[in-house]
């Protein structure tokens, strides 16, 4: 799970179903993963969501890797798995608001107070049996962005249960593949890799 560690900040590769940051629910969290250390998350994955994550080891660590994820300076790549053929590449922008009431989030066409620009890139990879294999360059992080992103363009991510119907019963197919940010201490750009898991709908066009 550990893909490098030092004494200022730790690279994993998060599991399906963990949360990123503890809260109040119970649920397995990356904290309790990693303990003993104490660390503290700068970007977050949805729990749905697997693949790489970067999670600080003190509080210098966590304002500067914080500063880049703000400040556009976090690289963040992703693959997704999607309903439908997706164009050969595109870039998706779009207002979105988020209904924290629902713990839902959409597409907007009126600016408004809590509404957030949200943009990607996207590059496809394969399309086979009716299926996109994608991958995704993310320029904001806004929640469940890349979700909602593609939904509202009628290319739902495989294993999407909260915006399109009918519901996929399988995991949520949306990998976190790709992370690059420079390091907090010695200011060299580091720049990690994971590949997303070797089993349907990743293999659709084997």
């Amino acid at each position: 799970m550990i893909l490098y560690e030092d004494a200022q900040l730790v690279v994993c590769c998060k599991p399906r179903g963990v949360l990123s940051a503890a809260d109040s629910s119970g649920q397995e969290s990356m904290a309790a993963l990693l303990a003993p250390r104490a660390v503290f998350p700068v970007h977050r994955l949805d729990r749905a969501v697997s693949g790489l994550m970067v999670l600080a080891r003190g509080a210098a660590a966590a304002s500067e890797l914080s500063r880049q994820v703000r400040e556009g300076e976090f690289e963040k790549h992703y693959m997704a798995v999607v309903h439908g053929e997706a164009a050969e590449r595109a870039t998706l922008t779009d207002l979105l608001y988020r209904d924290k009431a629902r713990k839902m989030t959409f597409v907007t066409d009126t600016p408004a107070k809590g509404v957030q620009e949200a943009v990607l890139d996207y590059e496809r990879v394969w399309y086979a049996e009716g299926l996109s294999k994608v991958y995704i360059t993310l320029y904001t992080g806004r929640t469940h962005q890349i979700r909602v992103q593609f939904a509202s363009r009628g290319l739902p991510l495989i294993g999407e249960r909260k915006y399109c119907e009918p519901r996929d019963e399988c995991p949520l197919a949306l990998f976190s593949c790709e992370l690059g940010f420079t390091h907090p201490a010695t200011g060299e750009r580091m720049h990690f890799r994971a590949e997303p898991p070797e089993e349907w709908p990743w293999t659709a066009d084997v």
